[in-house]
C-alpha cells in the first residue's frame, strides 16, 4: 500500500534525524538549512573533517581550522559541541574565546541549543534529534553546566587569563583568541597566549585529549601558528581562503568578489591577507624580506665577531662570528645566542673566538660589556691571536637596524641549515618586525654589527618613522 503525503513526511522526518545522529553534517542541515546548503561544499569539507577527527579517522590529536569571517566557523564549532554531547553526555568540553564576554556568549548559545525552543531554527530542534541529552536542573549557569545523566560538569567557557578548575576536558576547542592587528604584531600577547593554553587549559586534558583551534591566521607566531611549528607530527590543518588560486570566491552567497574588494580597499594590505586569504601579517610585515644562504665556506680575508651582551636578565646575549669573502661578503659561521648568565657566555664566547680562529672581535661596551670583553681577552690569552676591542654603542636601536636591514639581505650569508644549527637566533631574525612590538631585538640588533662593522661604521641611522614610510611606499 502507498503511503500517504502525511505517512511520508513521517518517514522522511524520521530518516532525516536518524542521518543527523550519525552524521555531523546532515545534523547541522537539519538544524540550520538555510545556511548549510548542499552546494556549500566548504561547509560540507569542514562538517565531514571535525566528525572525521572525532571518530580517530584522522590520526592526530590538534586540528587547527582558519577561515574567513563570517563563513561559519565559530557557527559550526558551537553545533559541534552539541552534536558531540549528542553522542557522548559524559564528553568534557572547554572552549575559549577572545574575553569572557565572547566566551560567555558561545556557551550560552551552546546552552540555549539544547534548552530552548529557538525560534530561529526552521525544521528540528536539538531535543527532536537527541532527546535523551538534557541540561541538569539546576547545573545551568551560562558558561559553566552540566548534562543530565553526567556526574561531572559537562562544560567550561573561559578566555586568556581565565579560570578553568573545576573541570578536566575530554576537548579543548579555542576560537579566535585574537581580535586585533595591534595584538598580533605584539609578541608579548602571542607569548601569553601560548603560556595559558599550555599551562592551564592543557593540563585539565583527559582522554581522548583532543585539541581544536579555529582561528584568522593573524601571525606565524599564533597559536595556531606555535602549534603547526612546535607539535606539526601531531596536526592536521584545513585553511580555507575568502578568494580561490584560481580567482573564485568560497562562497559566492557569502562574499562575491566585488563585495571582497569594497571590504578590504580601506584596510591595510597586511590585515586584509590575514583575515581573508589566511597570510599570517608578519610574512608580510617583517623587517628582513630574504636571508642570502651557502652551502660550502669560502676563502676568508679576515674572520671577524661582534657581540651584544645582555641589556637585563630577559634579554639574549648574541655572539656572531662571520668570515670576510674577497668579493665583500659576509658568510656568518657560528652563533651564540642564549639567556645564560655571564658566568657561561664568557667561556662560550672565549671558545667560540679561539675555535673558529677570530682576528678581531668588537664588543658593545654598554651594561657590563666592557668588564665582559676584558675577561673574554683574559680568556682567550696565549689560545687566539684576536683584536679585542669594546666601544660604547650611543645611535638608536630600532634606526640602526632599520637602516642596515636592506645590506644585511644583500651582504651576509648563512649556511643552508642555519634554522637548525641555531634555531632561537633565526626565529627571532625571519619573524623580527618592522611595526609593533618585538620581544627581543638582540638578534638583530647584532647582526646589524656586522653591517657597520664592514662599512666602518659609516652607516648613517635614519628616522625610524622615515624608514617605515619608504617601506610602505615600496609596498614591503
Amino acid at each position: 500500500m502507498t503511503p500517504n503525503l502525511v505517512e511520508y513526511a513521517i518517514i522522511q522526518r524520521e530518516l532525516a534525524v536518524r542521518k543527523a545522529r550519525k552524521s555531523f553534517w546532515h545534523f547541522c542541515q537539519l538544524m540550520y538549512p538555510e545556511f548549510f546548503k548542499d552546494d556549500r561544499l566548504y561547509l560540507k569539507d569542514l562538517c565531514n573533517t571535525l566528525q572525521d577527527f572525532y571518530e580517530d579517522k584522522i590520526d592526530k590529536k590538534i586540528l587547527v581550522i582558519n577561515m574567513p569571517p563570517r563563513h561559519g566557523k565559530t557557527f559550526t564549532a558551537r553545533l559541534f559541541v552539541l552534536w558531540v554531547f549528542g553522542q557522548n553526555r559524559r564528553t568534557k568540553i572547554i572552549t575559549g574565546s577572545y574575553n569572557q564576554i565572547l566566551s560567555s556568549l558561545f556557551a550560552q548559545q551552546t546552552r540555549d541549543g539544547i534548552m530552548v525552543d529557538n525560534e530561529n531554527i526552521k525544521a528540528e530542534y536539538f531535543k527532536d534529534i537527541f532527546p535523551e541529552v538534557q541540561i541538569k536542573h539546576g547545573d545551568a549557569a551560562k558558561g559553566f553546566w552540566s548534562l543530565d545523566g553526567s556526574e561531572e560538569k559537562n562544560y567550561l567557557a573561559t578566555s586568556p587569563g581565565g579560570t578553568s578548575t573545576g573541570i578536566g576536558a575530554n576537548y579543548v576547542i579555542v576560537d579566535d583568541i585574537i581580535k586585533t592587528a595591534e595584538e598580533a604584531y605584539n609578541e608579548r600577547v602571542l607569548e601569553s597566549h601560548w603560556e595559558w593554553y599550555n599551562n592551564t587549559l592543557v593540563q585539565r586534558m583527559e582522554r581522548p585529549r583532543k585539541q581544536i583551534l579555529i582561528m584568522t591566521r593573524w601571525s606565524s607566531n599564533d597559536l595556531a601558528g606555535k602549534m603547526l611549528n612546535k607539535r606539526k607530527n601531531n596536526v592536521h590543518q584545513i585553511c580555507y581562503k575568502a578568494v580561490q588560486d584560481d580567482g573564485s570566491m568560497l562562497c559566492e552567497e557569502i562574499m562575491t568578489h566585488d563585495e571582497y574588494l569594497d571590504v578590504v580597499q580601506e584596510m591595510n594590505l597586511d590585515i586584509a591577507e590575514a583575515n581573508y586569504q589566511q597570510e599570517p601579517i608578519d610574512q608580510k610585515g617583517r623587517l628582513y624580506q630574504s636571508f642570502r644562504t651557502y652551502d660550502l665556506q669560502s676563502h676568508y680575508k679576515k674572520t671577524w665577531a661582534y657581540v651584544d651582551t645582555a641589556d637585563d636578565g630577559a634579554d639574549y646575549l648574541c655572539s656572531i662570528v662571520w668570515g670576510e669573502c674577497e668579493d665583500g661578503a659576509c658568510e656568518v659561521i657560528d652563533v651564540i645566542y642564549t639567556q645564560k648568565p655571564m658566568e657561561f657566555t664568557e667561556k662560550a664566547v672565549a671558545n667560540q673566538f679561539v675555535n673558529h680562529r677570530v682576528n678581531h672581535a668588537r664588543v658593545e661596551s654598554n651594561n657590563g660589556g666592557k668588564g665582559f670583553a676584558r675577561a673574554v681577552r683574559a680568556r682567550i690569552k696565549g689560545k687566539c691571536a684576536a683584536v679585542v676591542n669594546w666601544f660604547h654603542q650611543s645611535a638608536n636601536k630600532q634606526s640602526r637596524i632599520y637602516s642596515n636591514s636592506y645590506w644585511i639581505e644583500k651582504n651576509v650569508k648563512y649556511p643552508s641549515d642555519w634554522a637548525i644549527r641555531w634555531p632561537e637566533y633565526y626565529e627571532a631574525m625571519v619573524t623580527y618586525q618592522r611595526e609593533g612590538k618585538n620581544k627581543h631585538d638582540d638578534a638583530p640588533d647584532a647582526t646589524t654589527g656586522i653591517a657597520e662593522t664592514m662599512v666602518g661604521n659609516k652607516a648613517v641611522p635614519i628616522d625610524t618613522k622615515n624608514v617605515i614610510d619608504t617601506y610602505r611606499k615600496l609596498g614591503l
